[in-house]
């Protein structure tokens, strides 16, 4: 089977799917993630089934499997923490309403970070998600929650197989699987140049029929810091050899591979985001060579002094 391999791209209020996948297009991708809305703030637009049956038809020419296409959660959502009963349960109703909003585009599998306890304690955060889960999930859903593996930054909750296997073992539902992400495994303290003595673990604890989603990030931190910062494909602490041969693992060959890695800047002391590489590190990915001019030759190519 072909690799699987997108990025994160935009969902537009006009174009909405449409313009998701036109924009996966552009960067070579055969798959893709985006937030229904944005992702720091509960607005939505309506869906617009025209778009959506366009996108479909763009997609099949294309040879884009809609079943590997990956919706992300917003980020406001907090399942761990229900210290203010409205705000805990206005999470559980919204994160509802975006499982609705990803059947109505026919999306499979959503991703969602499973929240930090702010100062609950791990096992009453645990309970907090694995309590949410059961009622988001009291039915069967078309659209699987794929609980993302976490970096461990403050408080955050999935930092370790432990938790995630606890979420999973006491929501106990079908529609529930997990999202890898490299750069957030390495700065919880994964080796991931041991990366298939993770997998063997975890297929003895979860099973790796329950991966569904791999986020592929390099990471800007040494192993186990726990800060969740992104690096681009091979310029990082993980390297890009070590990606490529997670990327390539055959236990994996079926599961859909995202790009979350950062917008290239005007230079390395700059915030301003110019130009999203995610097109050369996919070409680097397929032709498994890595350009350690990339950035260099973006900046150059871009006219960015």
């Amino acid at each position: 089977m072909a690799l699987i391999i997108g990025s994160h791209v935009s969902f537009s209020k006009n174009g909405q799917l449409l313009n998701s996948v036109k924009e996966a297009l552009d960067y070579g991708s055969n798959t893709f993630m985006f937030y229904t809305g944005a992702p720091q703030n509960t607005n939505r637009c309506d869906i617009d089934d025209s778009n959506t049956i366009l996108a479909d038809n763009l997609m099949k020419e294309n040879g884009i499997d809609k079943d590997n296409v990956i919706v992300h959660a917003p980020y406001i959502i907090n399942l761990a923490n229900d210290s203010k009963p409205e705000s805990y349960d206005f999470a559980i109703n919204f994160l509802k309403q975006e499982l609705d909003r990803c059947e109505k585009l026919g999306i499979k599998n959503m991703v969602l970070h499973p929240g930090s306890h702010v100062g609950l304690g791990e096992k009453t955060g645990l309970n907090n998600i694995v309590n949410a889960l059961k009622i988001i999930l009291n039915k069967k859903r078309y659209t699987n929650i794929l609980i993302e593996t976490m970096a461990g930054k403050g408080s955050e909750l999935g930092k370790n197989m432990d938790e995630i296997k606890y979420i999973i073992d006491n929501v106990n539902s079908d529609n529930l699987g997990v999202c890898l992400d490299t750069c957030h495994l390495s700065d919880s303290g994964v080796d991931m140049k041991d990366f298939d003595l993770y997998l063997d673990e975890f297929d003895k604890k979860i099973g790796l029929d329950k991966i569904k989603c791999i986020h592929i990030n390099d990471s800007m931190n040494k192993i186990g810091t726990h800060k969740d910062r992104h690096a681009n494909i091979g310029f990082g602490e993980i390297g890009f050899d070590t990606l490529i041969s997670i990327i390539y693992n055959e236990r994996l060959k079926n599961v859909p591979k995202i790009l979350e890695t950062p917008y290239i800047t005007k230079d390395d002391n700059s915030k301003e985001r110019l130009y999203a590489p995610y097109k050369e590190e996919i070409d680097m990915i397929r032709k498994k060579e890595f350009n350690s001019n990339m950035i260099n030759d973006i900046r150059n190519n871009h006219n960015i002094n």
